[in-house]
């Protein structure tokens, strides 16, 4: 009896849910580039898939008009987070850091947050959705960290206030 409690406990410490894994075949058409050119920026990003399969972010910050950010953003139908704590990301990045950002609803104003630095190597980065801080244009705000029920939209963005250029690697995200 023993073992099959210890199994039950492990499948359901295991719990995943896969919001997006890129694939040679992946349909990418809802993962949208935003640019500071919102807002008058110059800075430039593009997405792609690669020979392997996986999702491509490149591009150049730049400074110039007040600019200094771009964005990469995939909306869905909810996904719910009940039973999730973490969001784990597989990505190969350029050593720069990044932004992950999570909306509960598309119709929020504001983003949570989780800040994550990158190396050059593929890396698995695990992110506590109860430490994603809300924010809206980059300001931190003060209410509490996320706590819903359900995501509608996953991001990433770079802004570290220095002109760039950028490229991150995407293999998958995941709710565990």
């Amino acid at each position: 009896m023993k073992p099959l409690i210890l199994i039950l406990l492990i499948a359901i410490t295991m719990q995943t849910d896969t919001i997006f894994k890129f694939e040679k075949t992946s349909n990418i058409t809802n993962w949208t580039v935003v640019n500071d050119a919102v807002m008058g920026g110059k800075s430039s990003g593009a997405f792609t898939l690669n020979e392997t399969g996986h999702g491509i972010y490149t591009g150049h910050v730049s400074l110039e008009n007040n600019g200094g950010f771009s964005s990469l953003r995939y909306r869905f139908n909810d996904i719910s987070t009940e039973g999730f704590s973490k969001v784990i990301l597989k990505i190969k990045g350029d050593g720069k850091n990044y932004q992950f950002r999570v909306k509960s609803k598309l119709t929020d104003k504001h983003s949570y947050i989780a800040l994550f630095s990158t190396s050059k190597t593929w890396e698995v980065i695990e992110i506590s959705l109860a430490d994603m801080y809300p924010a809206f244009r980059g300001r931190k705000l003060d209410t509490p960290n996320f706590d819903a029920n359900s995501i509608e939209e996953v991001a990433f963005l770079i802004g570290n206030k220095t002109a760039e250029d950028f490229k991150l690697e995407i293999d998958s995200i995941v709710l565990k």
